[in-house]
C-alpha cells in the first residue's frame, strides 16, 4: 500500500504538517507513506498551459498521485475553505484524472473548536466531483494547539484516530470495506 500525503499548509509551524509527519511515523511496512515535497512548487493552474505545454513539475506531481494506491490529504481551514495552494494542486489533477476512483482520506487540524470542518466539507465536495472515493469517517482535530507540541502530535487518542484513518485508507485501497462520501469524526 503506497500512500501519498498532501499538506495544504505551507507554514513552517503548520499543525497540519505535524499531523502528516505523525501519519508517516505511524505507517509501518509493508505500507508506505510518502509526503509530497510541497505544493508551492506547482505553478498557478492555467488550462491553456495544461493543453499546450504541461510543466514538468506538474507532470511529475500527476505521476506521483497516479502511482499512489491512496491519498491522505491534511488541510488547514482558511475563510471556511481549504488553502489556495491545495485548491491549485487539485485543479492540476482534474484534467489528468489521477484522482478518479482513488481512495482519499481527509484530515484537518485547527486551533478552533470546529477542527476545520468546513475545509474538509469543501474538499469532500470537490474530490467527489473529481471521482475520488472518500474514506469515512474522516479526521477532525479541534484545539490542535493542545494536541501538537513542538511540531509533534502528542495526544494519544488523536494518534489512535489517525492510525485508524490510515487503516481505513489501506482497506479502501485493497478494495475491502465500504468507502463512502460522508463526513464524520
Amino acid at each position: 500500500m503506497k500512500t501519498l500525503g498532501l499538506c495544504g499548509s505551507l507554514r513552517s509551524g503548520s499543525l497540519n504538517a505535524a499531523v502528516l509527519r505523525a501519519a508517516a511515523e505511524l505507517t509501518v511496512p509493508p505500507r508506505e507513506l510518502t509526503v509530497d515535497a510541497g505544493l508551492d512548487r506547482l505553478p498557478y493552474f492555467d488550462a491553456e498551459v495544461e493543453e499546450t505545454a504541461l510543466p514538468e513539475v506538474v507532470a511529475e506531481f500527476r505521476a506521483a498521485v497516479g502511482a499512489a494506491d491512496g491519498l491522505l490529504i491534511v488541510t488547514p481551514e482558511y475563510a471556511h475553505g481549504t488553502s489556495g495552494v491545495l485548491k491549485n494542486a487539485l485543479e492540476w489533477l482534474v484534467g489528468g484524472g489521477e484522482v478518479d476512483g482513488k481512495p482519499v482520506a481527509l484530515a484537518s487540524a485547527s486551533p478552533t473548536a470546529t477542527g476545520g470542518d468546513r475545509a474538509r466539507a469543501w474538499l469532500a465536495e470537490t474530490l467527489t466531483v473529481m471521482g475520488a472515493r472518500l474514506v469515512t469517517p474522516d479526521l477532525r482535530i479541534p484545539q490542535a494547539t493542545l494536541k501538537i507540541v513542538d511540531g509533534r502530535l502528542t495526544d494519544e487518542p488523536t494518534r489512535t484516530a489517525l492510525a485508524a484513518l490510515l487503516d481505513d485508507l489501506a482497506r479502501a485501497a485493497a478494495g475491502a470495506g465500504e468507502v463512502d462520501a460522508g463526513l464524520a469524526r
